[in-house]
């Protein structure tokens, strides 16, 4: 048997894996089963993506709850833009832009709410509000109170990697080894997660696609993303929208979709668990369509 075989034979068993069972206080998602849907919800005026759209708690609110309604099995909730030469907000404005809206969607959704955010302020906020996750783009490094605020809290915790900050991190970047690299990154992280006391079974990985990386580095990542599986965790990937689709395609934003229905259709066959996606009812029908054909 020839190793490229060999190798076929490994991601597609690591593929089929059913044993992703993220368990915590009333929510129990069987990541194992089928690909579970993050619907994007940017509480910013100035996301790259929806241009401020749902900035009102109003819009922001019905917005949620339709994502919800078609198909969305968890809520992803942001209040500081992270596109490429973005600047950090103060606390207080995203607290400002994001509590509302969890204190009320909290009460009208069944399902999990996760908070977007690098500061452990803003976490801990966020899940006495409502909220059940948390999403960091910084892979828990930005704020160095925001594991243990994790561990007390007994959430899942989605761990990105990032070269740079969002203000620097589309300057030049490079890789020697870029998968090596972010596995090692991540596993920097995992070990954050094993002294704070996060439980493993709540952690969650996301290679970062487009923090730091270059169009031929996205495409790489999508292309290779069952070498993550070595990590033994869950895999969190979001492409929505993003530049390198409009690199490829020479698309503008909102013509993205169809480049967007390619790269986790893609990811899906290569591993992914987790989707993080902006238009959750035309997703979820791409997503349905490869989770049949990797289970055929």
């Amino acid at each position: 048997m020839g190793m490229r075989q060999k190798r076929m034979m490994l991601t597609q068993k690591e593929r089929n894996r059913a044993d992703f069972k993220l368990r915590w206080d009333r929510y129990c998602l069987d990541l194992g089963s089928r690909t579970h849907v993050m619907g994007v919800l940017n509480c910013t005026p100035d996301s790259f993506s929806d241009g401020g759209k749902y900035f009102s708690k109003e819009d922001a609110i019905e917005h949620a709850i339709y994502m919800a309604q078609n198909g969305a099995d968890i809520i992803d909730i942001g209040g500081e833009s992270t596109r490429p030469g973005s600047l950090a907000v103060t606390e207080s404005e995203e607290l400002k832009r994001v509590i509302p809206v969890i204190d009320v969607l909290s009460k009208k959704i069944e399902i999990p709410i996760s908070i977007d955010t690098s500061k452990a302020s803003v976490a801990d906020a966020a899940l006495r509000s409502g909220a059940s996750m948390v999403n960091d783009i910084t892979g828990l490094k930005g704020d160095p109170r925001m594991a243990e605020c994790i561990a007390t809290r007994g959430v899942p915790v989605v761990i990105m990697h990032m070269q740079g900050t969002p203000k620097t991190m589309q300057v030049s970047p490079k890789y020697d080894d870029l998968i090596v690299e972010i596995i090692e990154d991540l596993r920097t992280t995992i070990e954050i997660t094993r002294k704070a006391g996060i439980d493993k079974g709540h952690i969650i990985i996301d290679p970062g696609i487009g923090f730091g990386k270059r169009l031929e580095d996205n495409l790489k990542i999508i292309k290779e993303l069952y070498r993550f599986k070595s990590l033994g965790l869950p895999i969190l990937i979001g492409t929505s929208r993003k530049s390198f689709i409009g690199q490829v395609l020479g698309a503008g934003v909102d013509d993205r979709m169809m480049g967007t229905a390619c790269s986790i259709a893609l990811a899906i066959t290569n591993g992914a668990n987790i989707v993080r996606v902006h238009d959750v009812k035309e997703m979820r029908d791409v997503i349905s369509m490869a989770d049949s054909i990797c289970k055929a």
